[in-house]
């Protein structure tokens, strides 16, 4: 899990960066399960918060690198983000249910 914070003026523009930068980066990485961006507005400020899920920790690592736990950025993101969080939060799925 991934956590970054923007102003309310530049939320909607990182939304639509995250969904045609992002994503499609988490998604292109094999073993990379799901990716799920949340959004949360509150007076000036907008919280943005990725969760994804991967098949192993091998699949993270070829994403993000070998320290599983430092975050990635992207360039772009200095345009957006109020500060750069150092590390992800990693947690192992220990139920889940899908709808249906």
């Amino acid at each position: 899990m991934w956590h970054g914070v923007t102003t309310r003026s530049k939320a909607d523009a990182y939304t639509a960066f995250l969904e045609q930068r992002a994503v499609p980066d988490y998604r292109s990485v094999p073993g990379n399960l799901s990716v799920a961006v949340l959004r949360r507005d509150e007076a000036e400020l907008t919280h943005f918060m990725t969760v994804t899920h991967w098949e192993s920790e091998d699949s993270i690592r070829a994403f993000a690198g070998e320290d599983l736990l430092k975050a990635k950025y992207y360039p772009e993101d200095g345009d957006f983000l109020l500060g750069f969080e150092p590390a992800v939060q990693h947690f192992v799925v220990t139920a889940f249910a899908e709808a249906g």
